[in-house]
C-alpha cells in the first residue's frame, strides 16, 4: 500500500491551487497529485480555442513535469478513484492500487450531463470537456459540413462559434428561450443570439429536442413541435455534472455535488472538496449551490490546502459568486454576481442601472441593494470583472460613489478597490 500525507484527487485549478496552498505552509510533507485525466494539467476553458486551432495541445499546460518535480509532488495520470474508505483513509484505484492518506482532497470536477433524449444513446455525438474531447470535435469538424448543438450555454456557444467558423452550416437547440441562460438576461442574451444569427448560426431557441435517430452519414434531430433537423455532426453541451460516483459507500455526505463547510471540509474526517465538484455556500443566501466556476474553484482549492496544512491564516469561504468572461466574433461579454432578479435570488432589489445601445452592441447593466453592489453584466462594456467580484465580495458600501460607479463602473471600481486595499 502506497502512503501520501496529503492525497488530492484531480488536476485543474482547485488541485493546483491546493497544491500551492500545502506547499506555503508544509514544504516538505509528501504530496501526490492522482488523476483521470491522462495529460500534464491543463484548464477546460482553452479546450475551444484547441478546437479552433489558435492552441495546440502541447502548449496549454498549467503546470510542467519540471514543477511538480520542483516542489517534490508526485503526479500520476491516467488513474481514476473507485472506491474511498474513510475508516481505513484509504483510496483505491481503478487498477486496485491502494493509497493511504493523512489528508485527502476531492477534486475531481464535473463531467457532461447527456440528456435523456430518446435515440441518443444509440447515436454518435461529441462533447467538449476534456482534452480528448477537444480534439476529436477538431478532427471531426475537419470531414463534416452540418453540425447541430444541443445546449446554449458556454461550451455550446463556443462549440458553434468554431465550428462555423470551420466552414460548417451550424444549428443551435436550446430547450430555454434565450442563450446563455444563468449568466445573462434575455436583454443581454438577445444582443448575443443576433451576433450569431449575422454569423449564419441557426438560433432555435425555446425548442427541444425528443429524438435523435443515428443515419449513415449522421444524425436526424427531430424537435417537439415536430420539425426535424439532420446533420453530419452532434455536439451535446447541455451541462454538465460533477463526479461523484466513488462517493457511494463512503458515508461522504452528496447531494447534487460533495457537500462541504466554509472550510471545505466534507462530514468526513480528514476529507475535503474543492472545485466543480462541490456543493458549497452561496454568498446571496444559506443555501448550498454547485456552481462550477473557475474563480470559485480557485478560492475553494486555496481554502482546502490552508485548512488541509493548518495554516494560522486560513479564512472562511464567503460563498459561491457567479463570474464569467465571454469572447463570441470579437466582442465581449462579462457577468459578476445577480443578472436576472426573475430568479428570485435578489427579487427584492431595489434599484437597477440599465444602459443598452443595440446599434452598437453595447449592453450594461448593474443591481444594486442598500448601496452595495449584487452585480453588474455588460456587453462591450468598459469592466473589470475581478474587481467587480471583489466589490461584491466585500460588500462595500457605494452611497457616496454611485453616481461615479454607474457612469463610469472601471475607472471608479479601480478607486475604490484602490482605497480598500490600502
Amino acid at each position: 500500500m502506497q502512503h501520501s500525507k496529503y492525497l488530492i484527487i484531480g488536476s485543474s485549478h482547485a488541485a493546483l491551487e491546493a497544491v500551492a496552498a500545502i506547499r506555503m505552509q508544509d514544504p516538505d510533507g509528501s504530496l501526490t497529485l492522482i488523476t483521470r485525466d491522462k495529460h500534464l494539467p491543463y484548464s477546460p476553458t482553452v479546450l475551444p480555442y484547441v478546437v479552433s486551432g489558435r492552441s495546440q495541445p502541447d502548449n496549454i499546460n498549467l503546470k510542467d513535469q519540471a514543477y511538480f518535480d520542483l516542489h517534490a509532488i508526485e503526479f500520476i495520470p491516467g488513474r481514476k478513484v473507485e472506491k474511498i474508505e474513510p475508516e481505513n483513509h484509504c483510496v483505491i484505484l481503478d487498477n486496485g492500487q491502494q493509497w493511504q492518506y493523512d489528508k485527502l482532497l476531492l477534486a475531481t470536477g464535473a463531467s457532461p450531463l447527456i440528456p435523456p433524449i430518446s435515440g441518443l444513446d444509440q447515436t454518435e455525438f461529441l462533447v467538449l470537456r476534456t482534452l480528448e474531447d477537444a480534439i476529436a470535435l477538431r478532427q471531426a469538424s475537419s470531414q463534416a459540413k452540418k453540425a447541430i448543438v444541443l445546449g446554449a450555454g458556454l461550451v455550446g456557444m463556443h462549440g458553434a462559434e468554431n465550428l462555423a467558423e470551420a466552414g460548417l452550416d451550424v444549428t443551435v437547440v436550446e430547450m430555454q428561450t434565450q442563450v446563455l441562460p444563468g449568466y445573462f438576461d434575455p436583454q443581454a442574451a438577445g444582443l448575443i443570439e443576433s451576433a450569431f444569427s449575422q454569423h449564419g448560426v441557426t438560433m432555435k431557441m425555446g425548442h427541444r429536442a425528443v429524438r435523435i435517430e443515428q443515419q449513415d452519414n449522421g444524425c436526424q434531430v427531430e424537435l417537439e413541435n415536430g420539425e426535424t433537423l439532420e446533420a453530419d455532426l452532434l455536439l451535446v453541451s447541455t451541462g454538465v455534472k460533477p463526479v461523484t460516483d466513488y462517493c457511494a459507500g463512503s458515508g461522504i455526505e452528496t447531494d447534487q455535488g460533495i457537500l462541504v463547510d466554509d472550510h471545505m471540509a466534507t462530514n468526513q474526517t480528514d476529507i475535503w472538496a474543492a472545485g466543480d465538484v462541490t456543493q458549497a455556500g452561496d454568498f446571496y443566501s444559506n443555501a448550498q449551490v454547485v456552481t462550477g466556476i473557475l474563480p470559485d474553484a480557485v478560492e475553494q482549492g486555496r481554502i482546502a490546502g490552508m485548512a488541509m496544512s493548518e495554516d494560522p491564516c486560513l479564512k472562511s469561504y464567503n460563498g459561491g459568486i457567479p463570474i464569467n468572461t465571454y469572447t463570441f466574433y470579437g466582442q465581449q461579454a462579462i457577468s459578476v454576481g445577480v443578472s436576472d432578479l426573475s430568479t428570485g435570488t435578489l427579487a427584492d432589489c431595489s434599484e437597477v442601472e440599465l444602459s443598452v445601445d443595440t446599434d452598437n452592441g453595447f449592453f450594461q447593466k448593474i443591481i444594486f441593494k442598500d448601496n452595495q453592489l449584487q452585480g453588474i453584466s455588460g456587453i462591450n462594456a468598459a469592466l473589470d470583472p475581478g474587481i467587480m467580484w471583489q466589490l461584491i465580495l466585500r460588500r462595500i458600501d457605494l452611497a457616496d460613489d454611485k453616481a461615479d460607479f454607474v457612469a463610469k463602473p472601471l475607472e471608479t471600481g479601480r478607486r475604490l478597490m484602490s482605497r480598500t486595499w490600502r
